[in-house]
């Protein structure tokens, strides 16, 4: 009898902690199928999707969202974001007077607007100093908000590569702790790193594999690892079950990430038919952030960047558009990814209206950044709106398959349950805003 008690008291507990909520969606975008529903009832406990159909029955007492007049689809996932870092000022002056605390104090508020542009998770792939691990851990723990992350810790490169501070007097150190500068060079070397970015609390593991553009080194897209370096980076991410991606501009760079068995490459500028034909082959996924070209080209003249870097930017821009269409229309997979942090965080968006521009049909798009996006980064929990999903959900006013643009707009933010943004509320309805612990 006592037994029985207990158990009756663990129920009754429970039932007064569970949170439910209905969202009555006027049109439902479902990514797995790539169909829109039209008058659906999202029931939600806590911060899991319970049921979704049309005609479902609202729980007693449960909280209802109207969303009726609006197009309701996942959260979003962009997979290359740089959250903690934004450019704001002078290129030197942000290079060597700033530190990784400047950085602190500014990444909660990057995150703040990427979330509340409906992006409920992200990959981050490359902080100094471990800060988007720390910026992942505050968020879990409920103390700020922003998005889901998924963590690369320091960009591991080869000496003088992308990745090293190139360009500048052998005098000129940064007295990095050991270890915590990313550069690593032969098979050995490579593996340590990896192990060490692991024991430091990275998801994924990212590497140079190429030259790159926002660095001061003289190439663009050749190689910078070995490809036995590359295998190993690789191999020693598997052992540790992390996945690896690499960041490849140059065509000879992406064939060798793909072939030691990376999940993505970012980038992708140069990839020819047989980097095209290795990637479907191997199932990689490409990463392409083809809007951030337009703000590099009207910003970072005004901010100090060196010609050496915009003559880069202006040889690498459109070849990368038209690669990404020739990937699009072969079968590669695509994974929604922007690079933001190199423009604004919070303007991830914009990159849709270029993924149709250059070869996607607008659904595509969207599955991009839900469905495909989930499955590269691991986050099996996100990327629809069905059953069993994290309640990561947003809506916007307009069709965003009549205008992907609409997705610049959102208007509604839900993750993991917890509303972030409302703009659909009534005059009089009570706030449920979610903004972090006080």
């Amino acid at each position: 009898m006592k037994q029985l008690l207990c158990a009756l008291c663990l129920l009754l507990a429970l039932a007064a902690h569970t949170q439910t909520t209905v969202i009555k969606a006027g049109k439902l975008i479902d990514t797995e199928t790539g169909t829109v529903l039209d008058n659906q009832l999202i029931i939600i406990e806590n911060d899991t999707i319970k049921a979704v159909g049309s005609n479902l029955s609202i729980p007693k007492n449960a909280t209802v969202i109207d969303l009726s007049k609006a197009t309701v689809l996942p959260g979003l996932i962009d997979c290359h974001t740089h959250i903690t870092t934004e450019p704001g000022g002078d290129y030197y002056d942000e290079m060597f007077r700033k530190t990784p605390l400047d950085a602190a104090i500014r990444a909660p508020i990057y995150a703040k607007r990427t979330l509340e542009a409906g992006f409920t998770s992200v990959r981050d792939l490359g902080s100094s100093s471990f800060l988007d691990v720390a910026l992942r851990n505050a968020i879990n723990h409920g103390d700020i908000p922003g998005p889901r992350m998924v963590c690369a810790g320091l960009f591991i490169g080869s000496t003088g590569s992308h990745g090293d501070l190139n360009g500048y007097s052998p005098y000129l150190q940064f007295n990095y702790p050991e270890g915590m500068s990313g550069v690593a060079n032969g098979v050995e070397g490579v593996r340590r790193q990896v192990r060490y970015n692991v024991k430091y609390g990275a998801d994924v593991i990212k590497f140079g594999a190429s030259a790159g553009v926002l660095t001061e080194e003289e190439s663009v897209g050749a190689p910078q690892y070995s490809q036995e370096e590359m295998n190993a980076l690789v191999a020693e991410a598997k052992l540790w079950d992390k996945k690896a991606c690499a960041h490849a501009h140059g065509t000879e760079a992406i064939k060798m990430a793909v072939k030691a068995g990376v999940a993505s490459i970012e980038h992708g500028s140069f990839i020819d038919d047989e980097g095209i034909a290795l990637m479907k082959q191997h199932g990689t996924y490409l990463v392409a952030d083809i809007y951030n070209d337009d703000y590099i080209m009207s910003e970072y003249k005004k901010l100090g960047y060196p010609q050496k870097i915009l003559d880069k930017e202006k040889l690498v821009g459109q070849t990368q558009r038209e690669n990404f269409a020739k990937a699009a229309k072969a079968g590669v997979k695509i994974a929604f990814g922007t690079d933001a942090g190199v423009y604004p965080n919070g303007w991830n968006a914009k990159q849709f209206y270029y993924m149709v521009k250059y070869g996607l049909s607008p659904m595509q798009a969207i599955q991009a950044a839900t469905i495909n996006a989930a499955d590269l980064i691991g986050i099996k929990k996100a990327g629809s709106i069905k059953a069993g999903k994290y309640a990561d959900i947003i809506a916007v006013t307009d069709d965003p398959l009549a205008n992907i643009k609409s997705l610049e707009k959102v208007g509604f933010v839900m993750k993991g349950g917890e509303v972030y943004k409302n703009d659909y509320r009534t005059p009089n309805e009570p706030s449920a805003v979610k903004a972090g612990r006080p």
